[in-house]
């Protein structure tokens, strides 16, 4: 297909609707499924749910959200050697699918952990999938690119604000599996949707395999794998035989996973010879941005653990003679992001050369951020149950925090990468999530002490990392070698 002249979707190729509509459906589907995940989880077995200790619970939201994450450098992998772009977003979409079947079945703990399996590797295979096909829509030199995936992101976010409302309102008025099988349908009408336009809008390019996997290769891939599973069986028999084998320490090895990884990453490409020594000086200029990163991530993501876990113990949620429920404030995240990203958009192109570099923009996106969890922690030191204005107020600061780290981060990484890692530093980026949410998975467990400290101590302790970041950041400017 043709797109270069193709304006069939708001002056955009007609791929663009496409893989709108379908990533508008898979974020309703995953979003969905998350505003009452937590519910679930920590809820008594009497109202539906699994009735899991509340940290047990919130470690477990971490841990989804790391694997999630550390899951799409292999769906990358698969998509670029195995798949094609096109045929790992369906089969993505199906796994997710079958994930969420799963869990609007009552089988209990089981049912979730499989799930979250299906989920899991689902996402991995369609999340960078879809980011890739939309740029494969535009030749290098359109100048339509990058208003095509700003359209994009707002069927993300579409999808996002929506979900909470609906699978929340199916939760309260019948159960919780009602509200999963809603995600399980708005995934299913996300695939036929694919399947049905793509075949009309989609490139033929998508069909192909990029960087197709060597009889070689292939050989040496397996065995990598049956290692790796075999030294997963042998640790987990270990842990059976010693009786540690439970969900707390499978956790702690999946957090030192998501932290291990990303060292591994810097380590290979600051020992790496096909690495210039310009491209070093950046990587370790970006080893400080991710690291602000992970700690932006750690925060951001605890809207759907601790945050929801506030929301139900400690808010008053009769606001204004209207009954509030919990799933609702999950739609405070893509509200916030819609509602500025106008904003921000304009304010970039309008200070253009004179905008803040991107350490500037890091450190003020963490003092944000630290300042929406001090923020929670003026009501929670009182007692009595607080009002549903200070959650909304924390996220609408965090957002702000997100538009200043998460977009510019994605755009600072394509630009610091060096050209034997410009992929895999793509990938490194969503690891930074994946960080984030595996430290979450052990820092949370501090939360019932008191969630007064907790969001005290925390937020005090982002804003000192941004005060170290804001002054370390002349010296990273020109480790940065030109870039901005």
């Amino acid at each position: 297909m043709e797109s270069k002249n193709d304006k069939g979707f708001f002056g955009q190729p007609k791929g663009l609707r496409t893989l709108f509509f379908t990533e508008f459906w898979e974020r309703f589907s995953y979003y969905g499924m998350r505003a009452i995940l937590m519910l679930y989880m920590f809820d008594t077995v009497a109202n539906g749910g699994l009735n899991f200790p509340k940290v047990t619970a919130a470690s477990i939201m971490s841990i989804y959200g790391a694997l999630v994450m550390m899951s799409s450098v292999l769906g990358g992998y698969l998509s670029d050697r195995v798949f094609g772009t096109r045929r790992s977003m369906f089969w993505g979409g199906f796994l997710i699918m079958i994930g969420h079947i799963i869990l609007s079945l009552p089988f209990g703990a089981a049912a979730l952990f499989i799930s979250i399996g299906f989920i899991t590797v689902g996402t991995g295979m369609l999340k960078p999938a879809a980011s890739s096909m939309v740029g494969g829509l535009y030749s290098p030199e359109d100048t339509r690119r990058d208003a095509g995936f700003s359209i994009f992101v707002l069927g993300v976010n579409f999808g996002s604000l929506l979900a909470p409302l609906v699978v929340g309102y199916a939760q309260s008025q019948y159960n919780y599996h009602v509200g999963f099988s809603l995600a399980a349908i708005g995934m299913f009408f996300g695939l036929v949707y694919y399947a049905w336009d793509g075949k009309r809008t989609l490139t033929e390019e998508s069909l192909h395999v990029p960087n197709p996997i060597t009889k070689e290769e292939r050989s040496s891939v397996i065995k990598m794998v049956l290692l790796g599973l075999g030294a997963l069986i042998v640790l987990l028999g270990i842990m059976a035989v010693a009786g540690v084998l439970n969900v707390e320490n499978i956790i702690l090895i999946i957090s030192i996973l998501g932290v291990t990884i990303p060292i591994i990453y810097f380590i290979l490409m600051l020992k790496s010879a096909k690495v210039t020594k310009v491209e070093k000086s950046r990587v370790r200029a970006y080893i400080l941005l991710f690291l602000a990163a992970v700690v932006f991530w750690s925060i951001e993501e605890q809207g759907s653990s601790i945050l929801a876990l506030v929301v139900a113990e400690h808010t008053d949620l009769n606001f204004m003679g209207m009954q509030l429920q919990v799933p609702q404030f999950q739609m405070l995240n893509p509200f916030f992001i819609v509602l500025y990203t106008p904003f921000f958009a304009w304010m970039w192109t309008k200070l253009g050369t004179k905008q803040p570099s991107s350490p500037t923009k890091f450190w003020l996106g963490l003092i944000f951020t630290g300042v929406s969890f001090l923020v929670l922690a003026i009501p929670l030191s009182g007692s009595g149950k607080i009002s549903p204005l200070w959650l909304v107020l924390s996220w609408a600061i965090v957002m702000v925090g997100e538009l200043l780290i998460s977009p510019v981060g994605l755009s600072v990484t394509t630009k610091l990468a060096p050209k034997a890692y410009a992929s895999q530093m793509l990938s490194l980026w969503f690891l930074a999530d994946a960080a984030g949410q595996a430290i979450n998975a052990q820092i949370v467990r501090f939360y019932e002490m008191s969630p007064y400290l907790y969001f005290g101590i925390i937020g005090s302790l982002v804003i000192v990392f941004a005060i170290i970041l804001a002054l370390l950041t002349p010296k990273i400017k020109p480790l940065m070698q030109g870039v901005n």
